[in-house]
């Protein structure tokens, strides 16, 4: 078992494919409702399915990626109930309250060519739905917006985004423009932040992502729907922050990176003061677990941070997920691998545990 307190392994080697995470956090005194501190949440997170539409044929989807979709909700579908492995810590697999998607949903929003966006968006609404009765997927999907989905703040995957969070379970809270949200599982406040952390909405800096204001709505979502509690809360956005935590030595350098160093600082300011039980992004197409004390490297103490792996990307047969427990204030994360395009599954040799971050 590895600590994320003080990082000892239970298995030295880390496999290479699906990461399930489970978090388990215990009663918080600080709650007013003892039933809903008690009560176990589950979910699965992925990231970076990419679905690809067919480059001759727009109005088709890409062959690989169809399958690697279909296969994926088809696991995720199955998965409850089921028991997990001694090696990764043995238990069974809790029913799940939904699936938390960490971005680069679609692939080619980013580029011109709105046809092909289309075919995507239709296959990824077909495939993973909103509310788990719409869809393949049997349970609601909580998305955020990637670099492939759109960089500068709009486009189709947007606007869909956008509209879906009219409709959204359990969502008790929505930015003004709509594409930020946050809803509560249990004691759990969970909070989407789209592409990175930031200001946007009427700021005059450049950035080569637009926050669209998300660093105002995350602000303000936590100061009334957490407050002075202590509940646990989990935030999700696309982009890793370790490569843009430390301060530019040039301003101009800023305006190329993904994740304005500043707007990192600020996000971690914004945080302190708050229960937060983890940080999820994607983005990297690999597995990685970490503290978060707001510095450009892994920290002994901080925020626990997961990185989830590409869960269906069309480039791979190699895929990974998360799988998360929370009740209380103990995290433990596992992750679920394929090394054959979720033809068949099995768990990562390995599991991470933690307290959450007070």
């Amino acid at each position: 078992m590895t600590n994320l307190l003080n990082g000892r392994r239970l298995l030295a080697g880390l496999a290479t494919g699906i990461f399930l995470i489970a978090v388990v956090l215990t009663a918080n005194p600080r709650a007013n409702d003892d039933t809903k501190k008690a009560e176990p949440i589950a979910f699965f997170l992925i990231g970076d399915t990419h679905l690809l539409a067919n480059k001759k044929d727009n109005a088709k989807l890409d062959e690989r990626s169809a399958a690697l979709a279909g296969q994926l909700v088809n696991v995720m579908n199955k998965l409850a109930g089921t028991e997990i492995s001694k090696e990764a810590g043995g238990g069974t697999v809790l029913a799940p309250r939904g699936v938390i998607h960490a971005g680069d949903c679609i692939d080619t929003g980013d580029q011109a060519n709105v046809k092909m966006q289309q075919t995507e968006w239709a296959a990824f609404t077909q495939e993973f739905g909103l509310t788990g009765k719409d869809g393949r997927l049997k349970m609601p999907i909580y998305e955020v917006h990637g670099n492939h989905d759109s960089v500068r703040g709009y486009g189709l995957a947007i606007k869909k985004i956008i509209e879906r969070n009219k409709t959204r379970p359990d969502v008790n809270n929505v930015s003004k423009n709509g594409v930020h949200y946050s809803w509560d599982w249990g004691n759990v406040h969970f909070v989407n932040l789209g592409i990175v952390v930031g200001q946007g909405e009427g700021s005059t800096k450049r950035r080569r992502y637009d926050p669209l204001g998300s660093l105002d709505f995350l602000i303000a979502d936590l100061k009334d729907k957490v407050g002075t509690s202590g509940r646990p809360v989990v935030i999700t956005h696309h982009v890793d922050m370790l490569r843009y935590s430390a301060e530019p030595s040039d301003e101009k350098k800023a305006v190329n990176m993904e994740w304005d160093p500043n707007d990192v600082k600020a996000f971690r300011d914004a945080l302190k003061g708050y229960n937060i039980a983890a940080i999820l992004y994607g983005h990297t197409h690999g597995r990685n677990v970490f503290r978060w004390d707001g510095s450009a490297k892994a920290a002994k103490t901080g925020i626990p941070v997961f990185n989830v792996s590409k869960s269906s990307h069309f480039s791979s047969k190699t895929q990974a997920f998360f799988y998360f427990e929370i009740r209380g204030d103990n995290l433990t994360a596992r992750e679920y691998q394929t090394k054959d395009g979720w033809e068949t599954g099995t768990w990562a040799p390995q599991t991470w545990t933690a307290t959450s971050n007070k």
